[in-house]
């Protein structure tokens, strides 16, 4: 249940908060009393000790206000993934690769920086990181994704909604969450609703985030345990199935597109049950995933008719959630998605289906591949084929449905295509970016943090006046 109905008991609950107040204010003078009674000495040692833990919440009450309440979001949220890609390379400097071969430090930043911002380029073959190390960037996808920290802001709107000034007045109990107003026009009901109506926004999108992970989660496994081929790859990789399927599952959805196999999903394209099982994935996490959300919203309120669910369908504006559109928003959201799906499909299969990447494949796993490839277009980089290979009109295409959208495409680093060939050169399967210098790869990573935050370039730059 997302709110206690607590409007029939107001003197009881409030008579409880207050109790409650007086009880913990009495332990702790109680507790005062006891430590600085000894002498006159330990008493004003007591007493400095109270004011500068006094001062010291002052000072953390004053700052995360000034954070939450000041501060422009673009730099909360660029702070946000700095700050993760930081301990998630620290994380990766202090653990063991699963290869001799230890990643260059700025490598292991760069990958950091990739999976956090979901952006899927990478320096480094896959296979050179050990279980924990996978664990990690499973770890950094996982709370780099547009659900996952949209589900954050979501809490920020609740708090800001009880903390704002001159507004509201908020008490508290364990099983009760109530606002009263005080100064505007609308009622204590009114306010209460819109509280409980984030609040239980925040539990909808988390229990989507919830279920379509696991879900993925036990698909991928069962597939790659029941079907000899795919687990052959694993076992010869040395790639233990839990840890491929959390991370190829947290991967798809967080629409980040890295897989712990060097060649990507090129070793499965003939495994198109397993292709199957990722595309709704690469959906739900992030082109369908306001229509989705939508939807979810509309069928609890059909099934529950709670209040708070209708005041959501009905109110998505004020909600202060840019996932949640209204009704036509997202039909033609999902009608664009799919239109943009069918063009790029049909294009691909006209130019591709007798070209030299079909090799080897049946009708049906053609058909796949082909739908595989085209909808991590859009935004996740995962891919079936070698890009380097595919028809330069096909690629042109995929650069329209990119721009800077994080998706990770790259054809590679190959030692034929060299236009002056080396005779030390040696194939790798990380991404053209690994053969790039330092500078090179420090401006690519500006260019993540930034494409990341994309979404505050959306009104036409109005959201980067930064004063």
């Amino acid at each position: 249940m997302c709110h206690f109905n607590s409007t029939h008991y107001p003197s009881i609950f409030v008579f409880s908060f207050v109790r409650k107040r007086e009880i913990k204010m009495n332990i702790n003078n109680l507790d005062t009393s006891l430590i600085c009674s000894n002498d006159l000495e330990s008493s004003i040692s007591c007493n400095k000790i109270a004011r500068l833990r006094q001062s010291i919440k002052g000072l953390i009450s004053l700052f995360f206000r000034l954070l939450v309440f000041e501060l422009n979001p673009f730099w909360i949220q660029l702070a946000y993934f700095v700050i993760l890609s930081f301990f998630g390379y620290v994380a990766l400097k202090i653990t063991k690769p699963r290869t001799s071969l230890k990643p260059k430090d700025l490598d292991l930043f760069f990958t950091s920086v990739s999976s956090t911002t979901v952006s899927s380029m990478g320096t480094v073959e896959m296979e050179v990181f050990s279980n924990t190390q996978l664990v990690i960037i499973t770890i950094l996808m996982l709370t780099g994704g547009e659900v996952f920290v949209s589900m954050l802001g979501i809490q920020l709107s609740r708090f800001k909604l009880t903390k704002s000034s001159g507004g509201y007045q908020r008490i508290k109990d364990e099983n009760l969450d109530e606002i009263q107003d005080e100064n505007e026009d609308s009622t204590p009901k009114d306010r209460s609703t819109e509280y409980n109506s984030i609040k239980c926004l925040g539990y909808v999108v988390f229990g989507y985030l919830l279920v379509v992970h696991k879900l993925g989660y036990i698909l991928v496994t069962m597939y790659t345990t029941l079907v000899p081929s795919a687990n052959r790859v694993l076992k010869n990789k040395a790639i233990e199935i839990p840890t491929f399927a959390a991370f190829t599952t947290v991967s798809t959805f967080a629409n980040c597109g890295f897989v712990p196999t060097n060649e990507n999903m090129i070793v499965f394209k003939k495994n198109s049950g397993l292709l199957l099982i990722l595309i709704p994935q690469i959906l739900l996490g992030n082109t369908l995933y306001p229509s989705c959300l939508r939807f979810s919203i509309w069928l609890l309120w059909k099934t529950t008719k709670r209040i708070e669910f209708d005041y959501m369908l009905r109110n998505y504006e004020e909600m202060g959630y840019s996932s949640l559109l209204s009704a036509v928003h997202s039909s033609l959201l999902a009608v664009t998605v799919f239109g943009f799906m069918l063009v790029q499909f049909v294009l691909f299969c006209a130019l591709e289906w007798n070209s030299e990447i079909m090799d080897g494949l049946n009708p049906y796993q053609k058909f796949m591949a082909s739908l595989f490839e085209i909808t991590n277009s859009r935004h996740t980089g995962e891919s079936v084929f070698d890009l380097s290979t595919i028809t330069s009109a096909i690629l042109v295409l995929f650069v329209v449905m990119i721009a800077y959208g994080n998706v990770g495409f790259s054809t590679g680093y190959s030692c034929k295509r060299q236009l002056e060939p080396e005779s030390d050169c040696i194939d790798k399967w990380y991404g053209f970016v690994g053969r790039w210098s330092a500078k090179g790869k420090s401006i690519l990573i500006l260019v993540m943090f930034f494409g990341r935050l994309k979404k505050f370039t959306l009104q036409g730059g109005k959201a980067w006046v930064l004063s």
